[in-house]
């Protein structure tokens, strides 16, 4: 279970490589917590509880990281835990618990803004481990 940045010129383009879809669904989520703040200095201090869906894994992935966004950069929320339940009906649904406190930019510093995720360049693939490639336009 890991992820990591490929090359791109302007963007952030992550990759993410895990045994289940649920954790390759974790997994996404802290690429792009990492990506904005300095995780390791968060603390689980409050609880949050959040319902993403989407008609297919491509638009749940696109709803899912657009959620962790806007939690972090417009309601200043630094995650710094995520508990997530995958269903499948007629939609996908993430049902996520989010643990984590409010964003001090002093304790945990601010990399970069990202103004949002993109369909460009972005897949899922389910083999032996799922691998997910999705870039988030900075």
């Amino acid at each position: 279970m890991s992820y990591k940045v490929l090359d791109h010129a302007t963007d952030a383009f992550i990759e993410v490589t895990a045994s289940s879809l649920i954790q390759a669904f974790e997994v996404a989520g802290y690429s792009v917590i990492d990506t904005i703040l300095d995780n390791s200095k968060i603390e689980e201090k409050n609880e949050r509880h959040i319902i993403v869906k989407g008609k297919d894994l491509n638009y749940l992935l696109y709803n899912w990281l657009e959620e962790i966004i806007y939690l972090v950069i417009t309601e200043g929320f630094a995650i710094k835990k995520l508990k997530i339940i995958l269903e499948k009906n007629e939609e996908y649904t993430i049902s996520a618990q989010i643990f984590g406190e409010s964003i001090d930019i002093k304790k945990h510093g601010f990399k970069v803004e990202i103004k949002s995720p993109t369909f460009h360049e972005m897949e899922i693939k389910q083999e032996k481990q799922v691998t997910m490639k999705f870039l988030m336009d900075l």
